[in-house]
């Protein structure tokens, strides 16, 4: 599921009066989201050069090439911001872009079909696959370690995984 371009940070809010922003980085050094050129807003309508001025509480504060009001700063808040996938480097064995393992399949150790990533989290600590069931609308979020999450094949377009016991509902198969 490789995509064309890659989701490095979006917009959080205007900082100050001047046309700053604070920007999530999603990149695995926040700092090198500036690092990959200009970055184009998910529509592809709108091009930013970032030139990065200094960091906030959870995020950074920079300037985007055209954008020197606060109250253009605002209309920009949750604007996603992508780069080609091309000007990024290839990632390193056992490390993947997250946009990657959206919509693969996982099973368990023994081929039971568990559910489909919908999403990859991390809320501080590591990484978290959201996974929807099979059947139902309900998630489930698996620790994305190499001990629960064993093997990614990106070619097979499948996951397998060892999930921690109870994490899952009871397939019943076996």
């Amino acid at each position: 599921m490789m995509e064309d371009r890659v989701c490095l940070g979006a917009v959080a809010g205007a900082f100050g009066v001047r046309g700053e922003l604070r920007l999530k980085s999603f990149t695995a050094d926040p700092e090198d989201i500036a690092a990959y050129g200009p970055l184009e807003t998910e529509d592809g309508s709108r091009r930013f050069d970032i030139r990065l001025t200094g960091q906030t509480k959870g995020a950074l504060v920079a300037r985007l090439s055209g954008v020197t009001t606060k109250e253009e700063a605002d209309a920009l808040r949750g604007t996603r911001l992508y780069v080609d996938r091309a000007r990024l480097p290839e990632p390193e064995e056992d490390e993947f872009y997250h946009v990657d393992l959206i919509g693969i399949e996982v099973f368990d150790t023994g081929g039971a079909r568990l559910g489909e990533v919908t999403a990859v989290l991390n809320h501080g600590a590591s990484d978290l696959l959201e996974i929807r069931l099979p059947g139902v609308s309900n998630t489930v979020l698996l620790p994305f370690t190499q001990e629960a999450v064993p093997t990614v094949d990106l070619g097979a377009g499948r996951i397998v995984a060892d999930p921690p016991a109870g994490l899952f509902p009871e397939t019943g198969e076996g």
